[in-house]
């Protein structure tokens, strides 16, 4: 284990954060971005959708509470490297497994602790998600600010199937037997652009046992298993640039109910003829409100995205729905924050969408309903 040797994370505007490691020797780099959330930490190095992206965490103590298998939202770590003020050297709960820097020295993550993360963050909040690296082996600045700027960005990154599973499987397999509990039990595809296990855990719970496909499967494929549903998962990447994912939306609208998470949520906007743009740094964090523009409440939800579906993305009718080839779209959720389009909802064929986490793990669960949504969206069919 590197912990202890000094290390440097520089990001491509020039700035230089010296730490010491923890976690596997080495170097690694991706786009720098911050989590706003308190706990959580095993769910964000496990979620696929932080592929290509070194996190820091905005909360400055990080592994007090060890990792374990139970919690893991894929099989391995999925973060470029990991940055945090001070690390937990030793896990303090019953149910650990296992501590923080031996999960990323076992997965051949870099991490860094000790630097400044209050202002790392504020440097990406004022000037934007940015590239970087963090290095243990090469500690001349100007040496790896030259390698960082020669390395790609997260703009026009195809990486769902990087994430994405090489062969279909049975949701059961993570999930358990979908619940008989709310009456029939619905079969749906689930695309696995970067799939977290929490979502076909809530899905089982909530009596919808899925198929999970490869990210570039043909809708074909989906269309020819008599599916209930599809369902359009997380997944990292640039979604203008996840074209199959895009087809696939498209050619399955109209024919099947669709329900859309994160990337998912990206991609059926664009298979209705929307768009999408890169946001200054995203949302990433468990405490983002959301409101429900059609009841009036505000969710307190769990995000993980830099891409966004653009408002104006479409030609509107007089009351503010989207004009599309598959009928009238519902703008249906606000972030009340920076008033980001946070939800979409097909009025003439059966899909809707969000862009936060209704299965959030550890939390918030406010929005749990919309599972209870997606069963409506089956039980009415096509």
């Amino acid at each position: 284990m590197t912990l202890g040797r000094p290390t440097l994370l520089a990001l491509e505007d020039g700035t230089v954060f010296w730490g010491t490691a923890f976690g596997a020797p080495g170097e690694s780099f991706g786009e720098a971005v911050f989590n706003t959330g308190m706990a959580g930490y095993q769910e964000v190095l496990t979620d696929p959708s932080y592929a290509g992206q070194i996190v820091t965490m905005t909360s400055p103590h990080q592994g007090n509470y060890g990792v374990n298998a139970e919690d893991a939202e894929s099989g391995r770590v999925q973060v470029a490297g990991f940055a945090v003020r001070e690390v937990a050297g030793r896990a303090s709960s019953w149910r650990a497994s296992g501590s923080l820097p031996e999960a990323l020295e076992d997965a051949g993550v870099a991490g860094i602790e000790g630097i400044d993360t209050r202002k790392l963050t504020r440097r990406i909040r004022e000037h934007g998600s940015m590239r970087a690296a963090i290095s243990s082996e090469d500690l001349d600045a100007g040496s790896l600010l030259e390698r960082i700027r020669s390395s790609g960005g997260m703009a026009g990154a195809d990486l769902a199937n990087t994430v994405s599973t090489p062969e279909p499987y049975g949701s059961e397999i993570v999930a358990g037997q979908p619940s008989a509990d709310r009456g029939r039990v619905f079969r749906v595809a689930a695309y696995d652009f970067g799939l977290k296990r929490t979502i076909l855990r809530l899905l089982a719970d909530h009596g919808i046992g899925c198929t999970v496909y490869p990210a570039e499967t043909p809708p074909a494929t989906v269309a020819r298993g008599g599916f209930d549903g599809v369902f359009l998962s997380n997944g990292p990447g640039d979604p203008s640039a996840t074209v199959y994912g895009i087809a696939a939306a498209r050619e399955l609208l109209g024919k099947v109910p669709i329900f859309g998470i994160c990337l998912g949520h990206q991609l059926l906007g664009l298979a209705l003829g929307g768009a999408t743009y890169k946001m200054k740094f995203g949302h990433r964090g468990v405490n983002q409100p959301v409101k429900n523009l059609a009841t009036g409440a505000v969710e307190i939800t769990s995000h993980n995205h830099g891409f966004a579906v653009d408002p104006e993305g479409w030609a509107k009718d007089g009351d503010g729905r989207a004009l599309t080839d598959y009928g009238r779209v519902e703008l249906s959720h606000r972030n009340l924050n920076d008033g980001t389009l946070e939800g979409l909802r097909c009025l003439d064929v059966p899909a809707s969408s969000v862009q936060y986490h209704p299965e959030a793990a550890p939390g918030p669960h406010d929005s749990r309903y919309l599972f209870d949504e997606f069963r409506s969206l089956m039980e009415a069919g096509i």
